[in-house]
């Protein structure tokens, strides 16, 4: 967790310096204003993780008797919320401008003392905004993956995947060069649809999660594959009972609803399928006995 917040540290101070360069180099091209506005939103998940992972950490209270352990659970449904809601947004702004064949114009500039086309710094900006993230991306993927943090996952995998908006970007850039207008629109539409699309992969597992769902994958709405293994683990242990499993953050909540605990101590590392170092994923177990044959009367 450590790693992973000054991670996301360095992640806002170098999103903020290609947030500046493509601003100053984005003209009136709606393809740059597309993209500058993706590099404001990628802004949004590292620093509601930080504010998260500060918030998980204070002590359950009277109001919130039960801690804060789903608030990772919440600050990826705010980031997946954002997401989608932008992604929408800048896909009907390109749409329109398509519509009403807005002709964008990239002016010539000059820079000690000679003239040069304002699309060469565009595309100069447009490779740095895909430098930064794409490492950066691949730096945090390995720390989602093992804290089971889907707010960073969503992130590292946002960010790595960037290269394809840089590349529709000078696409878009170079498209005005050769007096393609449309160029412009429609690869300000193609980055809309990879943001619209981050956003409702993301939405759909974070509804999941919200909803006490089963525990979802990090990369896709499907069961977690430690989530199955563990409820054939429980099955197999308590025969005829319900095995009902939901995600509280970065953990699972295990209930067996329909058998009584065993007699000897519990540890629930021992119910861990498969690598003993991922056993914190289980939080806690707990226990609905059977009901008693004594009849329906109220009461019993």
């Amino acid at each position: 967790m450590r790693r992973a917040e000054r991670l996301e540290w360095w992640s806002i101070a170098w999103t903020i310096s290609v947030i500046v360069v493509m601003g100053a180099a984005m003209g009136s091209s709606q393809t740059m204003k597309t993209a500058w506005i993706e590099d404001c939103l990628s802004l949004i998940p590292p620093a509601v993780f930080l504010i998260s992972a500060r918030v998980e950490r204070r002590p359950a209270n009277a109001r919130f008797p039960n801690g804060f352990a789903r608030v990772p659970s919440l600050a990826f449904v705010i980031a997946a919320t954002a997401l989608t809601a932008l992604g929408s947004t800048l896909l009907v702004d390109s749409a329109m401008s398509l519509v009403s064949q807005e002709h964008a114009t990239v002016a010539a500039v000059h820079i000690f003392g000679k003239e040069i086309w304002l699309g060469w710094i565009m595309v100069a900006a447009q490779v740095y905004s895909i430098v930064v993230p794409v490492v950066l991306g691949w730096l945090k993927l390995p720390l989602a993956k093992q804290l089971n943090d889907k707010t960073l996952f969503t992130d590292a995998m946002t960010q790595k995947a960037n290269w394809m908006t840089g590349i529709a970007g000078i696409g878009g850039v170079i498209g005005i060069r050769l007096g393609y207008w449309w160029t412009d629109a429609v690869a300000a539409g193609l980055i809309s649809l990879d943001i619209l699309n981050d956003g409702i992969r993301a939405l759909r597992a974070a509804s999941a999660e919200l909803v006490d769902g089963a525990p979802r994958a990090l990369d896709s709405d499907d069961i977690a594959e430690d989530a199955s293994a563990l409820h054939a683990v429980l099955d197999a242990r308590f025969p005829g009972a319900e095995i009902h499993l939901r995600e509280t953050g970065r953990v699972i909540s295990a209930q067996i609803v329909g058998a009584t605990p065993p007699d000897d101590t519990l540890d629930v590392r021992d119910y861990w399928p498969g690598d003993p170092d991922r056993a914190w994923r289980l939080g806690h177990i707990s226990f609905v006995p059977p009901r008693s044959d004594r009849g329906d009367v109220p009461g019993n």
